[in-house]
């Protein structure tokens, strides 16, 4: 009879197992891409795929000339489209021009003009009817403001030099509404607007106040308590007719870091403007700013 080391077969028997194991988890791995690419070639390459990829967003742009059958993106917006995202004729995109949303198609491309034919009329949303108007504060912050406040669909904005707007930001704050401008054209674009919204020169409160058209004029304010500002748009935002538009209108002013003078508080009220709060939390003005304008478009 032969011997049988037991010991020596069953460390055999596991090293087996290991070998076969590991042997098998690397095959998987190593054949898991060549065995799934078929399948999503054909996934890739079915009818009913090709239809979604085609249905993707379209990049959309904000034209900077336009006739009733053409549009044009010049300077940087040319430059961009040109050099970066290298377009070609024929391409389609999604085009703001004459205050409609079209589609349109790619005529020419140069580094200085892309040129497009407008093709179909497309269905857009109307810009949130809110007329904001903000005090002046740090730029970085009131920058960031100005970008979410168009982002979330404000028609227009006031920049406003208050009392307690830092002296140096008051004297610089002219020569930076041109940036300002060029903020809001590329968040419009970029959060699928089919408008810019207005951007006003900066002004004192009170010149700010005699711009004011809206029906309803709601300022948030510190000292305010119990009046929310859900509230107050819950009553105004039922409106029917032919000026339907026109009295869902409404102007929001926020202040600048340390809140309004009891001045400016008494100027807002003599101009017809009702206070109202966000709640018992104290809020950076940009902060307030998006809250709000996100209260507004649920609401408005």
């Amino acid at each position: 009879m032969h011997s049988i080391d037991l010991g020596a077969q069953a460390n055999a028997t596991r090293q087996s197992s290991t070998h076969q194991r590991q042997h098998t988890r690397g095959a998987h791995i190593e054949r898991s891409p060549r065995c799934f690419y078929p399948v999503f070639m054909h996934l890739l390459s079915h009818r009913h795929s090709r239809a979604i990829l085609n249905t993707m967003t379209r990049r959309r742009w904000i034209a900077d000339t336009s006739t009733a059958t053409t549009a044009s993106l010049i300077g940087d917006q040319a430059a961009h489209l040109a050099r970066v995202l290298r377009a070609e004729p024929g391409q389609i995109f999604d085009v703001v021009a004459n205050g409609f949303l079209h589609r349109a198609e790619i005529l020419t491309v140069s580094d200085r003009e892309v040129v497009f034919a407008l093709h179909e009329e497309l269905e857009a949303e109307a810009a949130l009817p809110v007329h904001l108007l903000l005090a002046v504060f740090k730029f970085d912050h009131l920058e960031w403001g100005i970008e979410k406040a168009t982002e979330l669909g404000a028609a227009r904005i006031t920049p406003v030099l208050a009392r307690r707007t830092e002296k140096h930001l008051a004297q610089a704050a002219a020569k930076r509404v041109e940036r300002w401008r060029r903020i809001v054209r590329e968040a419009s674009q970029q959060s699928r607007r089919t408008d810019v919204p207005d951007i006003d020169d900066p002004q004192p409160l009170k010149s700010a106040l005699a711009l004011v058209d809206s029906p309803h004029k709601l300022l948030l304010a510190e000292t305010e308590q119990e009046n929310s500002l859900a509230a107050a748009l819950q009553r105004h935002s039922n409106y029917d007719g032919p000026d339907a538009e026109h009295n869902r209108a409404l102007a929001l002013a926020i202040g600048p870091e340390g809140g309004w003078t009891p001045e400016e508080m008494q100027l807002f009220t003599e101009n017809g403007w009702q206070h109202v709060t966000l709640g018992p939390r104290i809020l950076r003005a940009e902060t307030a700013a998006i809250a709000a304008l996100a209260i507004c478009s649920a609401l408005l």
